[in-house]
This record gives structure tokens, C-alpha cells and sequence, in this order.
């Protein structure tokens, strides 16, 4: 599991690990059951001793569940995650995670997320475009390059149905 993912599931509000599993099936729906719960806390542990979270018990009913937060070493870490453009092979679970997690933690308009990530595929599709147009049709490196292009362009399509399911969410509000 991606820590920057957990960390930015933490950035609206100290919780416990078991309610952060819940927030990532959620968002992930379906692809949500595969998710390893074990791992969850596994890189809770993780985020903790690299200084990034904090774990404190929990007052409440059962005092043996930890309550899990952000230091601001994490907080820092959670900002450059949802600044971050870069797209080599996108997961897209975890850009969808990146989304959600910056809408519901109020980190940045999953709008303006989108639009850097086109800017910056749209930046590689040109680049792609114009190193194809400089191969010898039919060469190896051309029928990489149309790949290349093939693949940004699907890329940039997604990003426009990202575009349309937030711009409609933020209308629904």
C-alpha cells in the first residue's frame, strides 16, 4: 500500500485503523475487497517510526485501538504527494485515492489536481508526437512511440471523465 495514500486518508482527521480501512474500501469500492488488511497496519507502523504519524490509545470504549495522526513531517509529505504530476505508469487507484483524499481532507481542489496532470500528459504527448514523427515509419522505435502516444491519449481521456465526475459532484453540493 502507497503510504502517501494512507497518510492523505489521515489528513481530515485523527483516526482509528480499522475506520481507515473502512475510508479506503470506500473510495476504492470493489477494488476495495482485494485490499490486505494487515497491510493497513503495516504501514501505519511504518509511518510511525519513519515519524510521519503518531499513535495514541483511545479513550474511548475499547482503550486497546490506537488513534492514528499526522505530525507535521506527514502533513508535509501528504502536500508534495498531492502536488505531484508525475504519470510513467499511472496507478490509478491510487490518483483516484489522491482525489478523494484531497477533497474530503480540504489539502486542494481535486479540479486543479486534475488539470496539472493533463497539463503534464499533454506536455509528454507532444514530446511522444513529435519524436514518432522524427522515426522511419515502420521502424521498432516508431511502433514504440505510437504505443506511447496510444497510452497518453487513453490517459487524458480518463482525466476527462475524472474532470466531469467532480465538476458534477461539486454541483450536487
Amino acid at each position: 500500500m502507497q503510504q502517501e495514500v494512507v497518510l492523505a486518508m489521515l489528513a481530515k482527521e485523527p483516526t482509528h485503523g480499522y475506520q481507515l480501512r473502512a475510508r479506503l474500501r470506500d473510495a476504492l469500492g470493489p477494488l476495495g475487497d482485494a485490499m490486505n488488511a494487515g497491510q493497513v497496519y503495516v504501514t501505519l507502523t511504518r509511518l510511525e517510526k519513519a515519524g510521519l504519524l503518531v499513535a495514541e490509545r483511545s479513550d474511548g470504549e475499547r482503550a486497546d485501538r490506537k488513534v492514528y495522526a499526522l505530525t507535521p513531517a506527514g502533513q508535509q509529505r501528504v502536500a508534495a504527494w498531492i502536488a505531484e504530476v508525475s504519470w510513467p505508469r499511472p496507478d490509478l487507484a491510487e490518483f483516484h485515492l489522491k482525489l478523494i483524499a484531497a477533497a474530503s481532507a480540504r489539502l486542494a481542489d481535486p479540479l486543479s489536481i486534475v488539470d496539472a496532470q493533463r497539463r503534464e500528459l499533454l506536455r509528454r504527448l507532444r514530446d511522444a508526437q513529435r519524436a514518432a514523427m522524427a522515426e522511419p515509419a515502420g521502424s521498432g522505435a516508431a511502433l514504440l512511440l505510437e504505443g506511447v502516444v496510444l497510452r497518453l491519449q487513453a490517459d487524458l481521456r480518463w482525466l476527462e471523465a475524472c474532470e466531469q465526475n467532480w465538476t458534477r459532484r461539486r454541483s450536487e453540493t
